[in-house]
């Protein structure tokens, strides 16, 4: 059965460091995908972030490309299987060289929590209580 994809193409200001910080959150780099001015950031079966130098990003938009650390250009939000594993998330991302970004959100049956990785984008990791969303 087809299983649809997300691809989400970020501009990136060091691509050695954003390979670490990817990595170091426990995400792997698919090299089939990846070079001097991109890497391919498997984060599940379905999603994988593609992060460019500014360079190689220029090459698919006319665009000006926007600084993250000062406007927000995406939110890109995360399941987590846990309230223990979105802590544990943004904590890695903290530790990689990540900041948090935002207040925790904690409704009872959604926890969220949100970091900012090291070139401003922000990600948003969110867990929901599975007898909720299912009905």
């Amino acid at each position: 059965m087809y299983q649809q994809m997300i691809f989400v193409n970020l501009a990136v200001n060091d691509l050695d460091a954003s390979k670490e910080f990817f990595t170091e959150l426990g995400y792997s780099i698919n090299a089939q995908f990846s070079d001097e001015h991109t890497a391919s950031v498997v984060i599940s079966d379905t999603i994988v972030a593609m992060v460019h130098t500014k360079q190689r990003y220029a090459e698919f938009t006319k665009k000006e490309i926007a600084d993250s650390t000062k406007t927000s250009e995406v939110l890109l939000a995360l399941s987590s299987e846990s309230r223990e594993k979105v802590d544990e998330l943004v904590e890695k991302a903290v530790a990689a060289g990540g900041s948090v970004s935002g207040e925790t959100q904690d409704q009872g049956f959604m926890y969220g929590r949100a970091f900012d990785d090291p070139d401003g984008h922000t990600w948003e990791v969110v867990w929901m209580d599975p007898s909720v969303v299912e009905g």
